[in-house]
C-alpha cells in the first residue's frame, strides 16, 4: 500500500521539478510549523514551499531531468519550487534566514543550472524583476528623448539658416522707392520740350 502512495509523491515532485523556473532546497531542522508557515506566506504566491523524503526527491529529480542537486539531499530537506521571479524568492529566503538561524540554505538550480548557497546570496542581492524594468524603461526613454532631439535639431537649424538667409535677402535688395519714379518724369518733360 505505500508503494503506490510513493510513486504518487515522485509524480508530484517531478511534475513540480518540470514546471518550476528552479528551486532552492533548504534545511529546516528547528523551526516550528508556525515559522514555517510564515516562511510560506513570506514567499507568496509564486512559490511551492514543501517538504520532502531525500530518497524520492532524488527519483524525482532524476525523473524531471534535473542534475546537480542529489548532493544536497541530506538531512531534513524543504524545497521552495520557484514558478515567478527567482530574485524574490531568494530575498525571501535570505532574509528567513537572517531572521531564523536553523533555515539552513542548501543550494538549488535555476534553469537548469546548479546553483550553491552562495550563488543564491548573490541573486538575493539583485535587484528585483519590476525594479530592473523600471530601470530599462527609463534609459530607452531617455535614449529616445535624446534621439527625438538629434533628428529635431537639424530641422531647426535649417529653419534658423533659412530664416537667416530671408532677412539676409531681404536687407540686401533695394526697396522699389519713389524718386526712381520722378526721374522718368524729367525725361519725358525733356522729351516734350524737343
Amino acid at each position: 500500500m505505500a508503494r503506490p502512495d510513493k510513486a504518487a509523491a515522485v509524480a508530484e515532485l517531478a511534475d513540480e521539478f518540470r514546471s518550476s523556473n528552479g528551486a532552492v532546497l533548504t534545511e529546516y531542522r528547528g523551526l516550528t510549523v508556525k515559522q514555517l508557515q510564515d516562511l510560506r506566506r513570506s514567499l507568496g504566491e509564486n512559490v511551492n514551499y514543501a517538504v520532502s523524503k531525500n530518497t524520492l526527491t532524488k527519483i524525482a529529480a532524476r525523473d524531471a531531468g534535473v542534475d546537480g542537486v542529489d548532493h544536497l539531499l541530506n538531512g531534513p530537506t524543504a524545497i521552495a519550487f520557484i514558478k515567478g521571479d527567482p530574485v524574490e524568492v531568494a530575498k525571501g529566503l535570505r532574509d528567513f534566514a537572517k531572521a531564523n538561524d536553523k533555515l539552513v540554505i542548501k543550494g538549488g538550480f535555476l534553469e537548469g543550472k546548479a546553483l550553491d548557497s552562495a550563488e543564491i546570496t548573490k541573486l538575493a542581492d539583485l535587484e528585483s524583476r519590476e525594479v530592473l524594468l523600471g530601470r530599462l524603461a527609463g534609459g530607452m526613454k531617455a535614449n529616445l528623448s535624446k534621439a527625438a532631439a538629434l533628428f529635431q535639431a537639424p530641422l531647426a537649424q535649417a529653419a534658423r539658416a533659412v530664416g537667416a538667409l530671408q532677412t539676409k535677402v531681404e536687407q540686401e535688395t533695394p526697396a522699389p522707392s519713389a524718386p526712381a519714379e520722378t526721374e522718368e518724369a524729367p525725361a519725358a518733360a525733356e522729351g516734350s520740350e524737343g
